[in-house]
């Protein structure tokens, strides 16, 4: 009677460590106007995906969760309040590293950090 049990919790037991997998490897893409205007159009390209943000009002910010799941460098385009188009490559991203990415907008271009290395 135990093994029989233990035997209808095993479907169980392998969905939480699926889920649990699933759910590693997520980082935070922190965005962050630190300039006086508006930046519009910003798409961030990371390794097998993207995202955007039509608008990042002067001094706001704003966390994306993703994950990584190819290797890669970040990539981030946005436009400037007189409506020049800025495009900066970023540091490489890998699916095994768990630091946060920071990218910092001002009018001119951006400044793209993780662990320690920044890239503008």
């Amino acid at each position: 009677m135990k093994l029989a049990g233990a035997i209808s919790l095993l479907p169980l037991t392998l969905l939480l460590i699926v889920l649990v997998a699933c759910r590693g490897n997520m980082i935070d893409i922190k965005l962050t106007n630190s300039s006086s205007q508006p930046v519009s159009t910003i798409i961030v390209d990371y390794p097998s995906a993207t995202f955007g943000k039509d608008r990042l009002a002067p001094g706001e910010t704003f966390v994306s969760k993703v994950k990584i799941t190819d290797t890669g460098a970040i990539k981030v385009q946005f436009t400037d309040a007189k409506g020049s188009l800025h495009t900066v490559t970023g540091p490489m991203l890998r699916p095994d590293e768990g630091d946060p990415v920071g990218i910092n907008f001002d009018q001119n271009t951006a400044t793209v950090s993780r662990g320690g290395l920044i890239t503008q």
